[in-house]
């Protein structure tokens, strides 16, 4: 985790860096401004944006300008310069900004900065306003070149670094699962549970990375070549989601199962297992760009295994751990590129298969 966060901090720093200089390069020696200072200040903001916000951040800082600028110069006109003049200017261009857009940081703060800017230094230096917003628009320019041409990112390490932690506690806790329903350890099916309603914070960052990528891939034309990527990344990804929605769902039904001392055929067990590797498989073969066939035969191992648990005989809450498991593997499939009725068809298909792998009164084939 400390690796990755230098990582990320050295990018970010190199980017803010170059953006930076050549902001005041182009503001100082192109421009002829004597002291840009506001464009790297700009390229800087655009540059720490979080990923896949950093476009709306170059325009909520032009629109921050804009509005510190009228509000300013509006009522200037009227008041006068003082000390609370500043005070009453700055809280309106500031109020101005909150009930137009809403707590935006980048607009807001770009607003109450240029009325402190105006209102202070009006007085001894006339002509502000266009070279502040010259400063910001070649400042936010600048940063979104840099991290679409310069420096762009790569997409897919973004998404793969930040899917990780997601990939591996839903497959890890599966496996808990399975572990619980094999050794009949309820508290441990209740643990599981636990943990997967606590992947919120893993989910969000996943899906900023995702906002990230598709940002990239839009404006960087040396990361065009990863779009088709993104979008059958950002494709897997609400189907994955629905995975953890329906692996809560086993937990707690699994959970049930033990608690009340339900027949669990050891055939359910291996099934869950067989998920936690389909899940494993799922992330490795997308990293490695390879044809997601391995995961798709897990998923149908697993419901081959669903099905010999249910003809093997399961109470209620077994019989929902079973249907748990079948909407798990449809939602993997279709993760994979399935479309949804092919993945369905796939599911029933391995489920009858398993059932018929079981002689009647409980005896396999096998």
């Amino acid at each position: 985790m400390r690796l990755h966060q230098f990582e990320v901090a050295l990018v970010i720093s190199v980017q803010a860096g170059l953006a930076a200089a050549l902001a005041w390069l182009i503001g100082h020696d192109v421009l002829g401004n004597p002291s840009p200072v506001f464009a790297p200040s700009a390229a800087v903001g655009t540059i720490v944006a979080a990923l896949g916000q950093r476009a709306h951040r170059t325009v909520e800082l032009l629109i921050g300008v804009g509005l510190g600028i009228a509000t300013t110069d509006f009522l200037l006109m009227f008041l006068g310069t003082g000390f609370w003049q500043t005070g009453f200017v700055v809280g309106c261009a500031i109020l101005a900004t909150l009930v137009l857009f809403g707590r935006s940081g980048a607009a807001v703060g770009q607003a109450g900065g240029t009325a402190v800017l105006l209102a202070t230094l009006s007085p001894a230096q006339q002509d502000l306003e266009w070279p502040r917003i010259v400063d910001a628009m070649v400042g936010g320019i600048v940063g979104l070149l840099v991290v679409a041409l310069l420096l762009p990112i790569n997409p897919m390490r973004i998404l793969d670094r930040d899917a990780a932690p997601v990939f591996r506690c839903l497959a890890g806790q599966l496996r808990e699962v399975s572990a619980a329903l094999a050794t009949r350890d309820q508290q441990r099916a209740v643990r599981a549970l636990e943990t997967l309603r606590g992947m919120g914070p893993d989910l969000d960052r996943m899906h900023q990375a995702l906002s990230g990528a598709e940002e990239v891939v839009s404006l960087a034309p040396a990361r065009w070549w990863r779009r088709q990527d993104v979008e059958r990344f950002a494709h897997g990804t609400v189907h994955l989601e629905r995975v953890i929605e329906h692996s809560r769902g086993l937990a707690r039904q699994s959970a049930m199962a033990l608690e009340y001392n339900e027949s669990i055929p050891p055939d359910l067990s291996v099934g869950v297992g067989h998920l936690a590797d389909a899940v494993e498989l799922l992330r490795r073969e997308h990293r490695a760009g390879r044809p997601p066939e391995r995961t798709r035969q897990k998923i149908r191992d697993a419901a081959h295994q669903a099905g010999r648990a249910r003809a093997l005989g399961v109470d209620d809450f077994g019989d929902a751990v079973v249907a748990q498991l079948r909407a798990i593997a449809s939602n993997l499939l279709r993760a994979t590129g399935c479309e949804p009725t092919p993945a369905n068809q796939e599911v029933r298909t391995a489920v009858q298969d398993g059932k018929e792998s079981v002689r009647p009164g409980g005896r396999s084939n096998e």
